[in-house]
């Protein structure tokens, strides 16, 4: 009899990318629905022309499947690089415009050298993928990275919250500002833009738990379900936001005294896109690359490339581990494809893209079975844009708002407090002073502001200096099938390349591996999370990973993947 707790085993593979093309052909249009809308309101925040968000998923999806061998995940933009690529249009174009230029050539200024710097990160990526440096994603330790993410959404919120009642954010303002500002701003909302955008936010909220209720609706996008209302409620007589006029709502001014009697609608509260079909070239752009000899450029060329690289592997790595077929990704391939597509897709116009997790896992949902379905999502989204340029231009950017706003209470969802709260306080510490130190300065300093914090915990907790870079790790065969390795002075996740490699070279010839903890001054969480993950790879492969000795030391926190403390144990545990 089955196991019913175990899920069932997939539908066998056809040979090749043709023989899976109608299960492809089917989830790359799903995963079409979701990006489409997504890719718009992605590139409009990031500082882009909406049209950009479209053409880095048709690169993305085109020619990383040709790649790439991750045969489920999607590419295109991501809200995760929203933060870097606005700063980059934003600070750039203000450092290179003279005092005269308007806003709105200092914008377009600013997008080109954004570009320059976009090709350049996609350069060093594929680099980083030639040099196998696909592995180096593990050197990163989880908390700062979550912390990372989770700040990130709250920007993402701070700023498109506005966008969503159709208000204006004071320029320059950074985040705990746009927070801090938006209670007064509520009372200034342009009511027909708001009734789009809350409209919006109640279906992306409200669908997923009328979904437990009604699993049918589990199947319905939420995003096209927004599209199609917005759309609606835009052409409506009552909102009619396609015609530039004025309806009575008083307004009241930022002063809290009485403002104007009435509010203002038109086309500036939807997306503009150009006609490709009557001007292909006003829908792309060149580079510049002046920014590049300046400390601002090479900032934001560091982030574009660090911060991509990261998302998009840890992204990888998720999928990989929902592929039914539990097929292997090769991360430097995968570097490689993204690389070389973020090049392309910079020179033409486009956003840097990375493997992204939530349309990866519609397209799971939705019967994929190679990577042709990515391609297919892409080539949805090209006959799109080409063939009905008007239909997009409709689309209400409170609507687009909404959708990041929903995405960036994802990223920064409560209960990823809750869980790192329970794995240990210290994690605590290390993800809020991620998301303070990211909030009050940027990414960059941020995410060393959360390791620097981790560090300190482990030098705390009894790390030695001399373990925090280097595994310390003897080898004891049992035999020809079995080995144990005794880790001495720490495992963390500064070390944790050199304790894999060790790991995974015991393993060769081998059916089992037991790796004795006991003597270990501290074995941090993200180590924890790293073997645990290591173990499930090894079933997979007919071995066996035993972790021995950790009843020696003492956690953390009662999570199971708590950090662990000790001292020097007497003798190392032996394997049951």
């Amino acid at each position: 009899m089955a196991d019913p707790a175990k899920p069932p085993a997939p539908p066998p593979l056809a040979p090749g990318l043709l023989g899976n093309l109608r299960f492809d052909a089917v989830a790359g249009f799903l995963v079409f629905l979701i990006a489409m809308p997504l890719c718009l309101a992605i590139a409009r925040a990031s500082g882009y022309p909406p049209v950009a968000g479209i053409w880095t998923a048709v690169v993305g999806g085109v020619l990383t499947a040709f790649v790439s061998n991750s045969q489920l995940t999607v590419k295109g933009p991501a809200a995760g690089l929203i933060v870097v690529v606005v700063g980059a249009v934003t600070d750039l174009g203000a450092e290179f415009a003279s005092p005269d230029t308007s806003d709105a050539d200092r914008a377009l200024l600013g997008y080109k050298l954004a570009l320059g710097v976009g090709v350049t990160a996609g350069v060093i990526q594929v680099l980083f993928g030639l040099l196998r440096a696909g592995r180096l994603v593990d050197f990163f330790p989880l908390t700062p990275v979550h912390g990372m993410l989770a700040s990130i959404g709250v920007i993402v919120v701070a700023r498109q919250s506005y966008e969503v009642i159709g208000a204006m954010p004071a320029k320059g303002a950074g985040p705990l500002a746009l927070l801090a500002e938006f209670p007064a701003e509520v009372g200034g909302l342009n009511p027909a833009v708001a009734a789009v955008g809350l409209a919006s936010l109640l279906i992306l909220f409200g669908l997923p738990l009328a979904a437990g209720r009604l699993p049918w609706l589990k199947a319905v996008p939420a995003q096209m379900v927004v599209l199609l209302v917005a759309v609606g409620l835009g052409s409506a007589p009552v909102f009619d936001l396609e015609d530039e006029h004025k309806y009575p709502f008083p307004v009241r001014a930022a002063d809290g005294h009485p403002g104007n009697d009435e509010s203002a609608v038109g086309p500036k509260f939807l997306v503009t896109i150009p006609d490709v079909k009557a001007d292909p070239g006003a829908a792309f752009a060149a580079p510049d690359f002046r920014g590049l000899a300046t400390a601002t450029g090479l900032h934001y060329l560091l982030l574009f490339t660090l911060i991509g690289s990261l998302e998009s592997l840890l992204s990888a790595r998720a999928v990989e581990l929902l592929d039914p077929w539990r097929r292997k990704t090769d991360f430097d391939r995968d570097l490689l494809a993204v690389g070389l597509a973020n090049t392309v897709s910079s020179a033409v116009g486009g956003l840097p893209m990375i493997s992204e997790i939530v349309r990866s896992k519609a397209n799971i949902d939705g019967g994929a079975r190679t990577r042709a379905a990515n391609a297919c999502h892409g080539l949805f989204l090209l006959g799109f844009v080409v063939l009905f340029p008007g239909l997009i231009h409709r689309i209400p950017l409170a609507a687009l708002g909404a959708m990041l706003v929903y995405t960036g209470v994802r990223l920064a969802r409560p209960r990823e407090f809750v869980r790192t709260y329970k794995v240990g306080g210290e994690q605590f510490v290390v993800f809020v002073g991620t998301i303070l130190a990211t909030l009050a300065t940027d990414l960059l300093v941020g995410i060393g502001a959360g390791i620097g914090l981790k560090l300190m915990f482990h030098l705390w907790n009894g790390a030695p200096l001399s373990g925090l870079l280097k595994a310390d790790v003897d080898v004891v065969p049992e035999g020809d099938r079995a080995v144990v390795l005794v880790v001495r002075k720490s495992a963390l996740f500064t070390n944790w390349l050199g304790l894999r490699k060790a790991i995974v070279v015991a393993a060769e010839g081998r059916d089992r591996v037991a790796l004795d903890l006991s003597r270990a001054r501290l074995v941090d969480h993200s180590v924890m999370e790293k073997l645990h993950e290591l173990e499930a790879e090894f079933a997979e492969r007919g071995k066996v990973l035993e972790l021995i000795g950790l009843e020696l030391l003492t956690p953390l926190s009662a999570h199971p993947l708590a950090a662990r403390k000790g001292g020097q144990a007497a003798e190392p545990a032996t394997a049951g």
